[in-house]
């Protein structure tokens, strides 16, 4: 046991002799030359770590962008809507010429009063069994169509009938936007909507977005966010539920002035919307900073939707506009009851409240309105004001 103790320390003294030798070579201690090794090391690990990071990154990039693009493409594809786009005219069919007469009545009396009733201008010309009823607000051009086939159904064409199924017409045009609204939103499996919101959803099948139905739009949004939020392991419902409010700023009742989305988040707010479904609303034109994973499916999912060969035409929506800022502007006038655009933009037509502008007045309010609209709009051609004043004595005998 000696003896093997004794070739130890003998064994440890010739080592520790031969590191002294080498540190002596070196000029390095044993604990120098470690930390020289091991930085070395670190060195080596640390280019190749770098090479090996920008590998994995690239390689990250370019399947990200085949992935998003792949997601992309197969939510369009999964999502199949109908394409149409909206005109500003409706064609009326009739079954003989004799009921343009009976449309028309006795020195026009007739055609006077439903387009007074319904801001909607009636062309009867040549055109064999068709009378074309022209205007830019879909929901005035229904209840004139609507209000027409009654009226020709019945038989009974004169001014008295024709204000009251006008005023019935339009009670069941709003009866079929709330049944629109709850029809799309079964539709989609939409549930607990306010009743307020659904009304909305209705209104936009009457509305048009740079000349796309915006009901349509919508719905297409919603589907393609739902397919694009399973896609990605989100939650497709509330995906689905953001992407059919994104435009509800569009439809208000008062338009303030406020950019569509921030009206649309404010709306969905007041109605008890989630705080992940109002901001996907805000953010979808980047009013406002996205703070959940559905606000870029839904911003997205309406650029693709938006930008589909075909789906909007510029010059529809700016024509819609000049009309709407034509009637607005005549109604800022103390006494202006309604006011109608027609003839393409040709003509104003505004109807005064008799107890509020005599005779006299109503000549002044068509020519401050005409110095009004040559100083504030650009427009082709001129603009025909009329105003019309009329003053009714109603009794009932019993």
């Amino acid at each position: 046991m000696d003896l093997v103790n004794k070739k130890q320390q003998d064994l440890e003294k010739s080592q520790k002799i031969q590191i002294e030798k080498l540190e002596a070579i070196s000029n390095l201690s044993a604990t120098e030359a470690k930390m020289q090794l091991i930085e070395t090391l670190k060195e080596d690990a640390r280019s190749e770590a770098l090479v090996q990071m920008k590998d994995i990154i690239e390689e990250a990039r370019i399947t990200a962008n085949t992935e998003a693009k792949k997601i992309i493409i197969e939510t369009i594809q999964r999502t199949a809507t109908e394409h149409a786009i909206e005109n500003t005219v409706s064609v009326f069919n009739i079954e003989n010429e004799e009921i343009k007469g009976r449309i028309i009545g006795r020195e026009g009396r007739n055609i006077r009063t439903l387009e007074a009733l319904t801001g909607i201008e009636i062309i009867i010309d040549d055109s064999p069994d068709a009378i074309i009823l022209s205007g830019f607000d879909p929901v005035r051009r229904e209840i004139a169509r609507l209000s027409l086939h009654k009226l020709v159904t019945d038989g009974r064409i004169h001014p008295a009938r024709i204000e009251e199924v006008v005023a019935k017409t339009k009670k069941q045009i709003e009866q079929e936007i709330i049944e629109t609204g709850k029809r799309v939103t079964i539709d989609l499996g939409i549930h607990n909507l306010h009743h307020e919101l659904i009304r909305m959803i209705g209104k936009m099948k009457y509305r048009s977005s740079y000349g796309q139905n915006l009901l349509q739009h919508s719905i297409e949004v919603a589907k393609l966010s739902a397919t694009m939020a399973a896609e990605l392991g989100l939650n497709p419902k509330k995906a689905k539920r953001a992407g059919l409010l994104h435009d509800i700023g569009k439809v208000p009742d008062t338009e303030p002035e406020l950019p569509h989305a921030i009206l649309g988040m404010k709306t969905a707010e007041k109605f008890k919307e989630k705080p992940e479904i109002c901001n996907a609303i805000g953010a979808h034109h980047d009013e406002i900073e996205m703070n959940d994973l559905i606000s870029p499916i839904v911003q997205i999912c309406d650029s693709i939707s938006g930008a589909r060969p075909g789906a909007r035409r510029e010059v529809v929506d700016a024509y819609i506009e000049r009309l709407k800022h034509l009637e607005e502007l005549a109604l800022t006038y103390p006494g202006v009851v309604k006011t109608y655009a027609i003839q393409a933009g040709r003509e104003l037509r505004v109807i005064v409240g008799a107890d509020k502008i005599s005779d006299a007045d109503a000549s002044q309010v068509a020519f401050d309105l005409s110095r009004k609209i040559q100083s504030e709009m650009t427009y082709p051609g001129q603009i025909k004001i009329t105003v019309i004043r009329e003053t009714r004595a109603i009794s009932y005998a019993k």
